[in-house]
């Protein structure tokens, strides 16, 4: 346990980074721009717990999705994102003020997910994309168990999002898909309920891929059909009737605030 010694010495990870009151007013200008804009409608927002660490858990689609969940978001939100983005200066400047920190994808960063566990440490919301980058078809690719193990080391409380629309803007560096007529314009990022992964179950250790499996399932369940790709098969697999073998498998722990609704 942390005495109150270490506690002082801690860096403050809010220190020169956009929170408070200033963060309140720049959210509020966003919106006012990006709501007509881009026809962005936010559900769920309610479901935010207002303080405490939370590990929020999303979707990729596209370079704006960072930018946009930001604003979405009504608390000071960190963010895990690529290395490559803080090779700039100016840009590494930008992203640190919003709390940004890098992550070397494909490879087991400890640093990176010691800065995460240090920001939930400190009743920080933390961002992740589990998927490790953007989907290029739309629908959902694996898991990367890094945010399983993140959830598990940290037992901070998960916050499921899906974000739609975004897939269409050309900020990705290649030609956009083009929408169908079927589909209606414009952008939506759902929150879903906060929810807790046990670090046992059984007696078992619950396994970082197990754990992400479990958070990749509450993000596609937010999601319509055509966004759910691989995990579509996964919650089938969960609405089925229970069965010995399933019965062992980890199962999601609502937190408090969820077991109320």
């Amino acid at each position: 346990m942390t005495d109150d010694g270490d506690r002082g010495r801690e860096r403050d990870l809010l220190a020169g980074t956009l929170h408070g009151a200033p963060r309140v007013a720049l959210r509020t200008i966003a919106l006012a721009i990006l709501r007509p804009l881009l026809r962005m409608r936010i559900v769920g927002e309610a479901s935010v717990p207002a303080e405490g660490p939370l590990l929020v858990v999303s979707n990729h689609l596209s370079n704006a999705d960072p930018i946009l969940l930001e604003a979405a978001f009504p608390r000071a939100l960190f963010f895990m994102g690529k290395s490559e983005l803080f090779a700039n200066p100016l840009f590494r400047w930008i992203l640190h003020r919003f709390g940004g920190f890098p992550v070397e994808r494909g490879t087991p960063d400890r640093a990176a997910i010691r800065q995460a566990t240090a920001v939930l440490g400190q009743g920080i919301a933390l961002g992740i994309y589990p998927e490790g980058g953007r989907s290029k078809t739309g629908a959902l690719v694996r898991g990367l168990p890094g945010v399983g193990l993140i959830a598990l080391q940290s037992g901070a409380p998960i916050l499921p999002v899906a974000i739609t629309g975004t897939e269409y803007f050309p900020v990705n560096g290649e030609m956009p898909p083009r929408r169908p007529r079927s589909i209606p314009r414009g952008v939506a990022i759902r929150f879903g309920d906060p929810f807790s992964i046990p670090a046992r179950v059984d007696g078992r250790r619950v396994t970082p891929d197990e754990a992400t499996r479990l958070i990749m399932v509450r993000i596609a369940e937010l999601l319509p059909e055509r966004y759910r790709g691989v995990y579509q098969v996964d919650m089938q697999d969960d609405g089925e009737s229970e069965t010995p073998e399933r019965a062992k498998s980890p199962r999601v722990i609502p937190t408090k605030e969820e077991s109320r609704l």
